[in-house]
């Protein structure tokens, strides 16, 4: 068994345009004030970080890792969640997604595609740069207008859909392979990827794609209602990134899963800070420890109640309490009688 490594912490809820928020330097001191040891960088934000920069030059990533390092701070992953959410888009969702794409590309959407596409390949090879094993990202999703079967959905189309998917990331996914590093899909609703069922389905678009891998995040778990505990004993060998965040659900008579069109502080299910919501994180813990889980606890602060500099101040501690040192032997060594195959073999009477 592994112990996991943390507490990290996710930037890019925390980025901003004041200090210490508008710099990789910056926001490394702060984290390390708040105590944690790890931090994942969002490869969007160019406050932070110049992904372009990075793919092609080493200098630049052993820069990059020396910022951290000078604060006592490894780097857990690089980020493209708004990327990746571009590489597949439902029409429905264009003009919204505008604003995860640079100006120049807006109401462009096949050279907005185009652009993700190659913002991912350049992922991959600044991990590789960077020595990094994993990478977090988000599908998109071409088929999530229709995730409920009402109107009834036309035979074949969530079929051509993963499809599709899978032909677009498929070339990605080599990259990564080739770059060494495992690219972590965060099932998250509103992507195609979005539960094991899902996964499952792309798994097999994709010929069971050995860097096709999961960042496991339990609140997205709850607001669905699944047993986020369950899915690591279904999925454990393919998770490689794991983002820590409380939430809720609390059904009412009024609302359900679906929210009813509310405002977060309104829904049943809503996202809190570390220890405020209803996530069993002991035992999200021990399994993680059980299935040696090889990564990073990285927390992600998303609450519409509490201040995100509490949530991060409480949120490091926490990760610490619930972190397993594993241990290197078994409980009952004192009362064994070691091996000895003949002595067994009496044992069993032979």
């Amino acid at each position: 068994m592994k112990t996991i490594k943390g507490p990290g912490i996710f930037l890019a809820q925390f980025a901003g345009d004041k200090a210490p928020y508008n710099t990789l330097d910056g926001m490394a001191k702060w984290a390390a004030g708040h105590g944690y040891v790890g931090i994942q960088i969002p490869s969007w934000d160019r406050r932070l970080f110049d992904l372009e920069r990075a793919a092609k030059s080493q200098t630049y990533c052993d820069e990059v890792k020396g910022v951290a390092a000078k604060a006592g701070l490894a780097i857990t992953e690089l980020s493209t969640h708004r990327q990746g959410q571009l590489v597949a888009s439902h029409p429905a969702f264009d003009t919204i997604l505008d604003a995860f794409a640079p100006a120049e590309l807006r109401e462009n959407v096949k050279a907005r595609t185009a652009w993700a596409v190659e913002q991912l390949w350049s992922a991959a090879k600044a991990s590789r740069n960077l020595g990094l094993n994993a990478h977090a990202t988000f599908s998109g999703a071409l088929a999530w207008p229709f995730f409920y079967p009402w109107p009834q959905r036309p035979v074949g189309l969530i079929d051509e859909a993963f499809k599709e998917l899978g032909r677009r990331w498929l070339p990605i996914l080599n990259a990564f392979d080739e770059a060494g590093v495992d690219l972590c899909f965060e099932l998250h609703p509103g992507e195609d990827l979005h539960d094991g069922a899902t996964f499952e389905r792309f798994l097999e678009v994709v010929g069971d794609h050995a860097r096709a891998n999961i960042l496991y995040d339990p609140s997205h778990m709850v607001l669905q209602q699944m047993d986020y505990l369950a899915f690591l004993d279904l999925y454990h060998d393919r998770v490689r990134a794991f983002h820590v965040k409380d939430a809720e659900f609390r059904p009412s008579g009024r609302s359900g899963v679906y929210g009813g069109y509310q405002d977060w502080i309104d829904r049943p299910g809503r996202f809190r800070s570390l220890g405020d919501g209803q996530i069993d994180f002991r035992q999200v813990f021990s399994k993680m420890a059980q299935y040696n889980y090889p990564g990073w606890a990285v927390v992600e602060w998303e609450c519409c109640i509490k201040h995100p500099e509490q949530g991060a101040a409480e949120g490091a501690q926490f990760v610490c309490e619930q972190i397993i040192r594993v241990t290197d032997r078994a409980f009952d060594d004192f009362a064994g009688g070691g091996a000895d195959a003949e002595s067994n073999r009496k044992i069993l009477g032979l």
